[in-house]
């Protein structure tokens, strides 16, 4: 039983690249493990830029310097 964290940042991504997320980390257990698929588990947690840090920075402050 397969479980697969995706963590990313919270900026607009939409229901349909999630899904996409979903199903390609699903088919890649299957495709290289053999795992079954419904009992393949992937979470998408969505994390605020203010709370992800590169460095010595918060996401938020590197991107409005970019």
């Amino acid at each position: 039983m397969p479980y697969v964290n995706i963590k990313i940042t919270d900026e607009n991504v939409t229901q349909e690249q999630k899904q996409a997320l979903i199903r390609g980390t699903t088919q890649l257990l299957v495709d290289v493990l053999n795992k079954n698929p419904t009992t393949t588990f992937v979470v998408i947690d969505e994390v605020s830029t203010d709370n992800w840090g590169i460095g010595f920075d918060q996401v938020t402050k590197l991107r409005q310097l970019a």
